[in-house]
């Protein structure tokens, strides 16, 4: 029985090493033809299984299915396979495909599948409202495009004469400072019939509410359609999530229609100058972080990091490089704030206490134990259920197998992690292989646990997973038995 993943704000973001990883979104529209929906796909191209074409080129596949249904009726199929550029690396690559469609609401069914190996695979699930009205002011979807240009040649990416490449994952990183949209205005001939303004704001969103960081208008003259390509400069955004929003008002500013669309945004440098400013009006001497040592605090932010939010990784390190000891004590205070308003320190201690006895727990010789692995899990999930190792099985090198029976913070239940020290150094272990979410997830984890056993892998090496069972091979059976 196929599963579906809901497609939220239109876009489906994975990022577990061995996953493939794609970003699906769409947009409708309505032309000259009718109304149309336009399904934009990238995928990333580290994730997908290579083909060797040669001795040094290389190419990758994904095998996609569209369905588009009306109750019990499926009224668009398509399925295709989209190959990569060939080289000595898969870069990620990108497909735009239109549908025509009459006007109507759909569900919409996308499956994403490794041509090369068919285990891994993404599907996305969302309900799609295709209907403009013909007499009143009517919007498209907003496109975020990665790069626009004049189109020299024709192409599924070309429209109204400009090549536009959608932005993949809805995700502006470390210097991209320029927002560039695409965006439709329809009936503005017969619903207004004058000159009108078209707003476009920036909310950044923190708690459920928006508070506005760009505005622009732009005046446009009444047509059936009126296409826009507006760019904004984002260079001063902090990292945090956005909402781009689109406005139409007539001359009064009477709000007529409006669009939006989610974005995230990452941008350390400019975070590190807002935290510096914000830090320049809070008195840290009085605060217990300023009790400790250079080391300390240096020592007590690196033990925080499987807690960190993924946006504040950057701004930590930059942190630490710069030997700001003022910043890193306001950053070490701002975070345990944010854990116990009313008695920060206390928090701290409890969890400090906790990385000391895990950093001696899992020292391996070469970095902090929490920074290890096992350290890292251990700190970022809690004491596991039980723990399983052995060092001692023919053809494997030493390995662990943590387990726990819940999992609050992805809401599972049973899961497993599977370490392993291939180098026989130092106690350092690797995860190998996990099955919680936004873990590393290896389906091949068996194949290379058993690495030093080839002659007793699968013959089909690219796509199999398991390696002959006998008597004294425990792994797999202890990973089932949880």
């Amino acid at each position: 029985m196929r599963t579906w993943i809901t497609l939220l704000f239109l876009t489906g973001i994975f990022s577990t090493t061995f996953a493939l990883d794609a970003s699906l979104s769409f947009a409708r529209f309505s032309g000259p033809q009718g109304t149309y929906l336009e399904l934009y796909l990238h995928v990333s191209g580290q994730t997908v299984e290579p083909v060797a074409l040669n001795d040094s080129i290389v190419q990758g596949a994904v095998d996609v299915l569209v369905l588009l249904e009306q109750g019990e009726q499926v009224v668009s199929y398509d399925k295709f396979r989209l190959n990569s550029p060939s080289g000595k690396r898969i870069v990620d690559f990108v497909d735009l495909k239109r549908y025509p469609l009459p006007a109507g609401e759909y569900e919409l069914k996308v499956e994403i599948s490794d041509a090369n190996a068919p285990e891994r695979v993404r599907r996305y699930r969302t309900t799609i409202d295709l209907s403009f009205p013909e007499s009143e002011i009517a919007q498209s979807d907003i496109q975020l495009l990665a790069t626009v240009e004049t189109a020299t040649t024709e192409g599924p990416m070309v429209k109204n004469g400009l090549l536009m490449e959608p932005l993949p994952f809805n995700f502006y990183g470390r210097g991209m400072n320029v927002l560039t949209f695409y965006h439709e205005i329809y009936n503005s001939d017969r619903a207004i019939g004058v000159p009108f303004v078209l707003s476009y704001r920036v909310d950044k969103i923190e708690n459920g509410t928006g508070s506005t960081m760009l505005l622009g208008h732009k005046r446009q003259d009444p047509a059936a359609i009126n296409p826009l390509v507006i760019r904004m400069d984002i260079s001063e955004l902090p990292s945090g999530n956005y909402q781009l929003v689109v406005d139409v008002r007539d001359r009064e500013r009477t709000l007529l229609s409006s669009r939006s669309i989610g974005f995230q945004r990452s941008n350390p440098l400019i975070d590190v100058v807002k935290f510096e400013e914000a830090m320049a009006r809070v008195r840290i001497e009085e605060e217990f972080v300023n009790d400790l040592s250079e080391d300390e605090v240096e020592y007590s932010l690196r033990a925080i990091g499987p807690l960190l939010p993924a946006r504040d990784v950057e701004l930590v390190d930059i942190l630490l490089r710069n030997d700001s000891v003022r910043a890193q004590r306001m950053y070490l205070y701002g975070f345990w704030l944010k854990e116990n308003r009313s008695n920060p320190k206390q928090t701290y201690d409890e969890y400090m206490e906790v990385a000391k006895a895990v950093d001696l727990m899992f020292d391996s010789g070469f970095r902090h134990g929490f920074e290890t692995d096992r350290g890292y899990v251990y700190m970022k999930y809690g004491q596991p259920s039980d723990i399983s190792r052995n060092e001692n099985e023919p053809s494997a090198p030493p390995y662990e197998i943590w387990s726990y029976n819940e999992m609050p913070r992805t809401n599972q239940n049973n899961v497993r992690f599977i370490f392993y020290n291939p180098s026989l150094a130092a106690d350092d272990f690797i995860l190998l292989h996990s099955d919680v979410i936004g873990e590393r997830q290896n389906p091949q984890w068996e194949l290379e646990l058993y690495r030093d056993s080839p002659t007793e892998h699968p013959n089909d090496f690219i796509g199999g997973e398991q390696v002959r069972d006998n008597i004294g091979r425990r792994a797999r059976r202890l990973l089932s038995d949880y």
